[in-house]
C-alpha cells in the first residue's frame, strides 16, 4: 500500500477558497478516477511556513495504480489548480510506503 502526500502551502486569502474547492471538487474527482481506496484531508497546526498548509493523503493499493493516476489524470488536475490558485500557493508531493 503507498500513500500519496500532496502539502500545499497557501496565501491567507486563498485558504478558504482552496478548502471548499478541495471538498467539493478537487478531492472527489481524484476518488473517481477509482486508483485510490482512501483519502484524507489534513490541516497543519505548528507549520513553520507563512501561510496556512493543507496535506491531502491518498491510498493507493500498488504501484501501478500510482503511476496510472500520475500519468493519466495528474497533469489535468494539477493544471486546474495552477490555473484557479495562481501564485497563491506552494505544492510538494511525496509517496511513502506503508511498512507496519
Amino acid at each position: 500500500m503507498l500513500l500519496y502526500n500532496v502539502t500545499l502551502i497557501l496565501d491567507d486569502a486563498a485558504a478558504e477558497e482552496w478548502l471548499q474547492w478541495a471538498q467539493d471538487i478537487h478531492i472527489p474527482v481524484v476518488m473517481a478516477t477509482g486508483l485510490f481506496v482512501s483519502h484524507r484531508l489534513l490541516k497543519v497546526l505548528d507549520s513553520p511556513n507563512e501561510g496556512i498548509t493543507y496535506c491531502v493523503q491518498y491510498v493507493a493499493e500498488s504501484q501501478e495504480q500510482y503511476n496510472q493516476y500520475l500519468n493519466i489524470h495528474a497533469p489535468a488536475l494539477q493544471e486546474d489548480l495552477n490555473t484557479k490558485f495562481k501564485n497563491r500557493f506552494v505544492a510538494y508531493r511525496t509517496l511513502m510506503e506503508f511498512v507496519g
